[in-house]
């Protein structure tokens, strides 16, 4: 198994979500918002932070997805995403192990498939953090 990214306090950065998002475009706003909550919910040990200036969802400081906005779309990424099972293909990417969902307004998307993605991302942090 390779080795867990976790972030330690002085990797963690003293901002918060309203400030953050009042620099974004306002109309990716609702975006960024609906999928960092349905980030938060997926458990009682899930801890929002922030690092490289964008909110992500850790375990244990340990992350497994992220929002991040541009000036045309909104990211909903993950950390571990090639080894989610992506049947809709929503995800792109090329990295090692990242992927991210892009997501723009006007455009419909396949929110159970989105929400079930956040789910087994935060499923597979858990299982990785039991094995170590």
């Amino acid at each position: 198994m390779q080795k867990l990214l976790r972030y330690s306090d002085k990797d963690i950065q003293d901002i918060k979500m309203d400030e953050w998002l009042e620099r974004k475009p306002e109309v990716l706003r609702p975006i960024a918002i609906r999928w960092f909550d349905v980030i938060k919910a997926c458990g009682p040990d899930v801890e929002d932070i922030f690092h490289d200036y964008y909110p992500m969802g850790c375990v244990d400081r340990t992350p497994f997805a992220y929002v991040n906005v541009f000036q045309s779309h909104v990211n909903v990424g993950f950390f571990y995403g090639t080894e989610l099972e992506d049947t809709s293909g929503l995800m792109e990417g090329t990295g090692k192990l990242m992927r991210h969902i892009k997501l723009r307004p006007g455009e419909e998307v396949d929110e159970k498939a989105i929400e079930a993605l956040i789910k087994a991302a935060y499923a597979d942090i858990k299982r990785r953090l039991n094995q170590i």
